[in-house]
């Protein structure tokens, strides 16, 4: 795991990244300024898989099998960084953040704050349909 130069250990939570446009480009964008960046969910670890693999990030940690508060704990407890930073998107996650001792960001206001686009998930490579008519 090569984490980037930052002190924080930064979590996003699958429903939050389902809200960003380029989901890879954020992963990308955060590992400038944190050291570790990962994926936590309730879904069953297959549905998180499929989800990074699609859109090609390369996670730190993710969840497993484990509910959401357990996760952030373990994820607590295995990276040493002086900050936790889960990234959600209602009041339910920041209550769960403010439980097990990290702090909350809402996915509007990060993405506001750095500069990430929301909108619908895009596939990395994928080929939009340019009015090509050239192909057989």
């Amino acid at each position: 795991m090569d984490g980037g130069s930052g002190e924080m250990t930064l979590a996003f939570d699958l429903e939050a990244l389902k809200r960003l446009a380029h989901p890879d480009a954020v992963f990308s964008d955060a590992r400038q300024w944190s050291e570790y960046v990962g994926v936590v969910s309730e879904k069953p670890t297959y549905v998180v898989t499929n989800f990074t693999r699609k859109h090609r990030i390369r996670q730190d940690f993710f969840s497993g099998p484990r509910g959401r508060d357990e996760s952030l704990e373990n994820v607590r407890d295995q990276f040493d960084t002086p900050r936790y930073v889960y990234v959600g998107t209602d009041e339910d996650d920041e209550e769960l953040a403010t439980s097990v001792g990290w702090e909350y960001l809402d996915i509007v206001e990060a993405a506001d704050a750095a500069g990430w686009e929301l909108g619908e998930p895009e596939v990395p490579g994928q080929e939009s349909d340019d009015g090509r008519d050239d192909w057989p």
